[in-house]
């Protein structure tokens, strides 16, 4: 990510960190890493699959002790819960990339090969301030779905392969897509009828309407704004034939922006977890709202890029897309 102003901080006296063993394939066991966060003063609560619990909870109860640090080792979905808490409480929040793809651990900067590293910030850390997106009163720290995006978190291979399986099954999803009919406000924009969207926290690259690649900056205090709306099979072919290129409605806002829908709840995928969501989905920004303590020293920290396969995306969504014009805010 592009840094923002970082401080150097003392060391957490009372650091609590949640490890989830199920996430990335059991990444937090072969790293050890509850065990090094215990030598490294932290308690730990490790999760129990056959237990469900209320993460948000549990963390709310851990500050309410005296934990002045909550850390996640696990994936983005269980991040997120636990950032919230962190974010209402103001203490400081640590991520450790033990999920399978680890999106905001990249945008940190962070080592999501070696995710025991991000424990260093325990003991040799610095601390970001950077924005959290909420979806009603439910925090992300990538983005919330909606429409075929959402389907497609619904599915099976998708947790284990996003990037081939949105390249594998999005044209069909977009072309044969019949859930809610949505539509969506940010300002003065209105689009109708998208049969995808997907709202960020902070904007992705313009040509990443997957929402798999980097995003420039965590700390803008605007929302991405992607929907897409899938064409007839006749439509799509007279396109390509006249060598026109697919669009997009793509908006960069500050503004809230809300989902509805025709039904009162929708199927959402919030930073890649299935749920619901009741309608109308109001997605607001909180500007550095998240005090997020990472290393001092971090092997990732670059320019956004675009993500392996993102050729292959860009094919899948040039064949089905088009853009839904509307005037934007201002």
């Amino acid at each position: 990510m592009t840094e923002n102003a970082f401080r150097p901080v003392a060391a957490a006296r009372r650091p609590y960190l949640i490890v989830n063993p199920r996430s990335g394939g059991g990444k937090a066991s072969r790293f050890r890493i509850a065990e090094r966060a215990r030598e490294l003063g932290a308690q730990v609560l490790l999760l129990d699959p056959s237990r469900p619990q209320d993460l948000v909870a549990v963390a709310r109860r851990a500050v309410d002790d005296g934990a002045d640090l909550l850390g996640v080792a696990g994936g983005d979905g269980t991040q997120a819960v636990v950032a919230g808490v962190a974010a209402q409480s103001g203490v400081p929040f640590l991520v450790v990339p033990a999920g399978t793809r680890n999106h905001f651990a990249m945008d940190l900067g962070l080592d999501r090969e070696d995710p025991s590293a991000a424990l260093e910030a325990l003991t040799d850390g610095v601390e970001l301030r950077v924005d959290l997106g909420y979806a009603g009163e439910r925090a992300f720290v990538n983005n919330v779905s909606f429409g075929a995006y959402a389907a497609l978190v619904q599915e099976p291979a998708y947790r284990d392969d996003k990037i081939g399986t949105v390249v594998r099954i999005l044209p069909e999803f977009l072309a044969r897509h019949a859930g809610p009919e949505l539509a969506v406000g940010a300002g003065l924009l209105t689009v109708d009828r998208p049969d995808a969207v997907l709202v960020s926290n902070n904007p992705y690259q313009v040509e990443d309407p997957a929402g798999l690649g980097k995003r420039a900056q965590l700390d803008s205090g605007l929302l991405g704004v992607l929907a897409a709306r899938a064409e007839t099979p006749a439509e799509t072919a007279a396109r390509l034939r006249g060598g026109q290129k697919h669009g997009l409605t793509n908006l960069a806002t500050s503004e809230e922006v809300v989902v509805d829908a025709d039904v009162p709840v929708v199927p959402a995928g919030l930073d890649g977890e299935a749920v619901t969501l009741p309608t109308p989905v109001r997605c607001r920004i909180s500007p550095g709202t998240l005090r997020v303590r990472v290393p001092r020293h971090r092997p990732n920290v670059a320019h956004a890029g675009q993500p392996p396969g993102w050729g292959a995306i860009r094919r899948v969504v040039s064949a089905v897309g088009r853009t839904v014009h509307g005037r934007p805010p201002g």
